[in-house]
């Protein structure tokens, strides 16, 4: 009988997703089977997720210490860096990649809740938000809901919480199809005295639970993370948590609040594992901090919002918004008065016992008798170093076209259009980065985001980066570009980087090749944070981001997205990527090795990532943040903006096109003598590192090159700032010669284009007008059909799709949602919502219903169901009514279509059209 629950327990520790050698560890260090609820504790606390046991080793060799770290990578729950003043910052970034893959927007809404309760559990406020994302291609429909998704979940849980999105960066790749990457990074600020530890001591003190009820949506989130993504993946949704934005803001400062007053002994957020999570870890650390510790809890307490929950459902459960703490028996009555004015449940659950123990009872027994430090990291749990291999084909060939058969200006315009390149204005504008006033620049207006702080003309720039196709030709290169850069883009903003923090994405580290990825990006990141002297204040490792189809097994490109946060001194000498100034002169800064080697343009016309990561110089690096440094200390520079996606062409129409106030241009002329062939294309479009683009006035001119002749660094003179236009010339070829306003037209619509599939429609009805007007087919006037005779007016703006045909001989019709009134003959592009089918006398007849594109109030509107409830309803009434007094003409509204029905409305319409026009030729 005992053999044979052993062996049921092993195949449940199997399902769980612990190994036979760790089942095995697991009944040595208790001396007997585990229970049910003893094993899931295991399993979460040893999945990867929360032990880092195949990924410990190596990020042990991370540069940690600095003068001013207060909190080094692993020891809290976020790092802390003294700035001065009395203030300190704290940040971390983490990820949700596999609940974002199976939910997304939830998925994404949680991963901003959960980072953000990681910097507020230390007494800081977070104060800043910053993502990094990667998707699939976005062609397919389904890759668009996806992203949409997750946009929509960072942007209501954000907006609605109250902190900015300051900042982000966004890829699309075949290898995120399955398995998108979402990354959150929240930057918050603390008095240096209100500190607060995770820790648990001082025996007889009181354990609290605060936040939400406790319900069984994440159960197993910490193992469902720790695994790889396949088709039965999604039917894991209960394992994907729920979060609630408000109550969060509520927790947030009923939790400040308690640190102020000096209330508690220890918090930690409840977020991987939950319960679990938090009473294991801060357990194992009292006990390894004084020598003793431990802790008794009843899990009958817990509040619940479900019925008969388990034991197992309550220590493994992952709902949102929760805290544990730790209280002075004295201090319970006033924590809980202070979140009661809140409208937050603070409830005992336990108290702090000597016996080096967790005990956990529920309903009269005894469910859990573990020693917490056998279950975390540097305690009991299990390390492993993973075998690595280098599987890298050989050389590509890359057949390049001769620069003299390519239409370098065609290429640039569609390289600019890529979703890669272009602005991610589509996704920003649905964030709000304006929250708490604070926000120094508009997000995507700057190289880093800038945030005021409080009462000081001090700042702070952050930012995240990383390419991972670098990453994925030459993990150890890629990943110091990726730190080098997020370090460039701070300085180019006049910051000077305090510390570094990460999201190490990869595939299955019991994958060889995955495993030697990892490792040496881990020696990338390293090397360039020992050059930068930048410690590294924390971070994660997500693992298994790799999705299982029938006959294969894809993995993401490797992806250790970096985020830095730096200090600004004087906010005087902020500086921004846009020229100001025709007549200012043009400067390359940076040493140049031109290669077109893992760049966009490489991959979007020739389909490979090329032979190697671009150029990348360290001791060129350091010289030239050193220059921007105290080129922004001395205020030299009207402008500065790395080179970096896409090359220099890219970079120039940034600086351009970010200029919103002046139609500035710019004219750019390179002497360069070379014999390859292919010049004209690697001065366009090299990704190579090190080089920033920068404008200066005429007057600081001088000073500026003999700065950078006195640092060593190569500096080149290479156009004007001009009006409107801008002209590329290579050894006197004009190469590119585009308007501001087409580059701009490109670089600002492509994404929204690509994710709205637009259609254009001209509007004859404006909303809220009696007339019924039509434009004549012959002479093109708008014309006034006829005075509606019912006493109604038109409930949206109403025209039509051109070039398309129904069978009444018209276009197809269309109803434009708005929140304005947009005049007649307006063109506008709209986005489809949906369809109403109607019989009109006695025929069927179509219109459209989409909503207009850019117009904030329908931003997130995807279908008719997002409408508020009573508008097809009022669409219904119009319709059936609006023609009913002129001559009884009677019109019946049969039915409203989705998206789907409305594209086939469309599609045949444009069919006919065509069909129209072959006939009548």
């Amino acid at each position: 009988m005992v053999e044979d629950n052993l062996n049921d327990t092993l195949q449940l520790a199997l399902q769980y997703g612990l190994s036979k050698s760790e089942f095995s560890k697991i009944v040595s260090i208790l001396g007997r089977t585990p229970n049910q609820v003893e094993l899931g504790v295991f399993s979460v606390m040893w999945s990867e997720h929360c032990s880092y046991k195949n990924s410990i080793l190596e990020i042990k060799k991370f540069p940690k210490g600095g003068p001013k770290v207060l909190a080094k990578a692993g020891e809290e729950n976020a790092g802390l860096i003294d700035i001065g003043d009395g203030l300190v910052v704290a940040f971390k970034m983490e990820s949700h990649n596999h609940p974002s893959a199976i939910e997304p927007y939830q998925g994404a809404a949680t991963g901003v809740g959960g980072i953000h309760r990681d910097i507020f559990t230390m007494g800081a406020r977070p104060i800043a938000t910053l993502n990094s994302l990667r998707f699939g291609y976005p062609i397919d429909k389904k890759i668009k809901k996806i992203v949409k998704d997750v946009v929509r979940g960072i942007s209501d849980y954000g907006n609605a919480f109250g902190v900015p999105t300051v900042g982000g960066e966004t890829y699309f790749e075949k290898c995120y199809v399955g398995n998108p990457l979402v990354n959150v990074m929240s930057v918050g600020i603390l008095n240096i005295e209100n500190i607060a530890r995770a820790i648990a001591y001082g025996e007889g003190n009181i354990v609290m639970i605060v936040g939400s009820r406790t319900g069984r949506d994440g159960v197993h989130g910490a193992t469902f993370a720790s695994e790889e993504i396949s088709e039965s993946s999604r039917d894991k949704r209960p394992s994907v948590q729920v979060g609630d934005p408000f109550m969060e803001k509520l927790l947030l400062e009923g939790t400040l609040q308690v640190i102020e007053k000096k209330l508690i002994v220890g918090v930690q957020d409840m977020g991987a594992a939950g319960i679990t999570c938090s009473t294991a870890e801060m357990t194992a650390k009292g006990i390894k901090t004084y020598g003793a510790g431990g802790m008794d809890l009843n899990l009958d307490f817990v509040p619940t919002r479900e019925d008969n929950m388990t034991a197992h459902d309550i220590m493994l459960s992952e709902s949102q918004e929760r805290m544990l703490l730790v209280v002075k028996p004295e201090n319970v009555k006033e924590v809980k008065t202070t979140y009661e004015k809140w409208g937050v449940i603070a409830t005992e659950i336990g108290f702090v016992t000597n016996t080096k123990k967790l005990i956990v009872r529920h309903k009269g027994e005894i469910v859990v008798d573990i020693p917490p430090t056998e279950l975390v990291l540097g305690g009991g749990a299990p390390v492993y170093e993973r075998d690595f291999i280098c599987e890298y084909p050989g050389e590509i060939e890359l057949k390049l076209e001769l620069d003299v058969k390519i239409d370098l200006n065609k290429a640039f315009m569609m390289l600019l259009a890529s979703p890669n390149i272009c602005s991610k204005e589509w996704i920003f504008e649905q964030f709000d980065s304006m929250i708490l006033a604070n926000s120094v620049s508009l997000i995507g207006s700057t190289d880093a985001a800038i945030v005021r702080l409080p009462n000081s003309n001090k700042g702070l720039a952050m930012k995240v980066d990383c390419n991972s196709r670098y990453v994925e030709i030459n993990p150890k290169k890629g990943a110091i570009i990726a730190v080098f850069e997020c370090a460039r883009n701070i300085a180019c903003v006049g910051g000077s980087p305090l510390g570094l923090t990460n999201c190490l994405n990869f595939g299955n580290p019991y994958n060889p090749h995955i495993f030697y990825q990892f490792k040496e990006s881990i020696r990338g990141i390293s090397e360039a944070c020992t050059l930068l002297n930048i410690p590294v204040t924390g971070g994660n490792v997500s693992f298994y981001n790799e999705t299982k189809y029938e006959e294969k097994i894809e993995a993401v490109y490797p992806t250790p997205a970096i985020g830095i946060v730096g200090l600004i001194d004087n906010l005087d000498c902020v500086r921004t990527p846009e020229f100001k100034r025709v007549g200012d002169r043009i400067y390359v800064v940076g040493e140049e090795f031109l290669t077109l080697n893992g760049s966009e343009y490489v991959k979007r016309f020739h389909g490979v990532c090329g032979n190697d990561a671009p150029f990348i110089d360290a001791e060129n690096e350091i010289k030239l943040q050193n220059f921007l440094k105290v080129t922004a200390k001395k205020k030299l520079l009207q402008s500065a903006h790395d080179i970096s996606d896409g090359g220099l062409a890219v970079a120039l129409t940034e600086c351009v096109v970010l200029n919103k106030k002046n139609t500035v241009g710019a004219t750019i002329k390179i002497y360069q003598q070379t014999d390859d062939g292919y010049f004209y294309q690697k001065v366009l479009f090299s990704e190579s590192q090190g080089r920033v683009l920068i404008s200066v006035s005429p007057s600081k001119s001088n000073d500026v090159e003999k700065l950078a002749s006195t640092l060593q660094l190569k500096i080149r003179h290479i156009g004007e700032v001009k009006n409107r236009e801008v002209s590329i010339f290579i050894n006197d070829v004009q190469v590119i010669h585009l308007t501001r306003e087409k580059l701009a037209d490109i670089y600002v619509h492509s994404l929204s284009e690509i994710m709205d599939s637009f259609l254009n429609a001209i509007i004859e009805i404006s909303k809220g007008s009696k007339l019924k007007y039509e434009i004549d087919k012959e002479t093109g006037l708008l014309c006034v059909d006829r005075v509606l005779h019912s006493p109604m007016m038109y409930p949206a703006n109403y025209g039509f799709i051109p070039q398309t045909h129904c069978d009444d001989g018209d276009p197809l019709d269309v109803l434009v949602l708005c929140q304005e009134n947009i005049q007649p003959t307006t063109l506008v592009k709209v986005r489809l919502i949906g369809v109403m089918k109607l019989l009109d006398g006695g025929e069927l007849d179509d219109k459209l219903i989409a909503v207009t594109l850019g117009d904030p109030s329908f931003v997130t509107c995807e279908s008719i169901d997002d409408l508020y409830p009573n508008f097809l309803d009022e669409l219904k009434h119009f319709f059936t009514e609006y023609k009913r007094l002129e001559k009884k003409k009677i019109v019946e509204v049969l039915s409203f279509g989705g998206i789907e029905e409305a594209e086939k409305t469309v599609a045949q319409a444009i069919s006919d059209y065509k069909k129209l026009m072959k006939d009548g030729k």
